[in-house]
């Protein structure tokens, strides 16, 4: 009974993680709609101020219950990196690079954020899943080759590297956050501050409402809704459950997953290729979470047990012309 119980709770963060992936691909049509009428922080600022108004009214009624106000100053700091920050370098990067670059830097995130959760939290990076990790990432590399992207790189490029990084500090930094608060408080705190910090870029942004189109603004709606405010809510809960190493090793099945939703939604074609790549980033997340299962970090072999509370980019971001994979959306 406690074995399938035991199993059953560390499969559960990752099924968080999987659904969170899903959702994040899922917003490639909506972005590519979106894009046609408002710029990169435009949209941004638009659906995380739905995804504000979504999580406002259960604050308002006392069904979320925000971190205290200790925290805030690190709730606030990590929504403008890991959200706001993010946002706007991959929306403005996606303007001038091709998606297929960005697409491939975009999945070094979880290595770099294996690499700060090994400096800063102690989580082992067993063999295993370092092999993982490499693996994965190969898979990502292939599925993007498959698809037909081009790959080049140019001095824009530099902000996706700046993407990754602000996700891999906002991933490994929240976690001690989220072992003193739950993940719903959390997530809606640091939705309601990237807000704030995408605020500035909306000068324009009423005129552009009223000119969108009823599908591009349905477009920024199911932005808001669902990859930011379930996406956000399933991933840092799965954070809160396990080691991000493992957890940010599901990125790297991202590159299949808009293939796959682009050949259903447009009628992209996905080369066998593209295909392979993407059984092999499976097989490395695969690798990866089993690597992590066979071994604990230090943190946990010399902590006593205890009951931790629950805690776009990904995203999948396309232009117009192009689909590119982000880390969040």
């Amino acid at each position: 009974m406690n074995i399938a119980f035991n199993r059953g709770s560390r499969a559960l963060p990752l099924l968080a993680a999987g659904v969170t992936v899903v959702l994040w691909s899922s917003s490639f049509a909506a972005i590519a709609y979106g894009l046609r009428a408002f710029s990169p922080a435009e949209l941004s600022l638009l659906r995380f101020a739905v995804a504000s108004l979504c999580l406002a009214v259960p604050v308002a009624f006392g069904a979320i219950r925000l971190p205290p106000l200790r925290d805030w100053p690190a709730v606030i700091a990590l929504a403008l990196i890991g959200m706001t920050l993010y946002q706007l370098n991959l929306g403005y990067a996606l303007t001038r690079i091709p998606a297929g670059a960005a697409a491939v830097i975009i999945a070094l995130a979880p290595g770099a954020t294996a690499a700060l959760a090994a400096l800063r939290l102690g989580e082992a990076l067993t063999p295993r899943m370092g092999i993982g990790l490499a693996v994965a990432f190969a898979g990502a590399i292939l599925v993007t080759l498959g698809s037909g992207r081009e790959i080049h790189f140019e001095p824009m490029a530099l902000l996706v590297l700046v993407s990754v990084l602000a996700s891999a500090i906002y991933f490994v930094w929240q976690k001690p956050l989220l072992a003193r608060t739950d993940a719903l408080g959390f997530t809606t705190a640091s939705i309601f501050a990237a807000t704030l910090g995408l605020l500035p870029f909306g000068l324009h942004l009423p005129e552009k409402i009223a000119l969108a189109s009823s599908a591009q603004l349905a477009s920024a709606v199911y932005l808001g809704v669902v990859p930011t405010v379930f996406g956000y809510l399933c991933w840092n809960w799965a954070l809160s459950r396990a080691s991000a190493a493992t957890i940010s090793s599901f990125l790297y099945v991202q590159p299949l997953l808009a293939g796959v939703i682009a050949w259903l939604w447009l009628g992209q074609a996905l080369g066998a290729l593209a295909i392979a790549g993407g059984v092999l980033a499976i097989g490395g997340v695969v690798l990866t979470s089993r690597g992590a299962a066979a071994k604990p970090s230090a943190a946990a072999r010399s902590a006593p047990v205890v009951a931790m509370p629950a805690a776009e980019t990904g995203t999948v971001a396309i232009r117009t012309e192009a689909v590119g994979v982000a880390a969040r959306g």
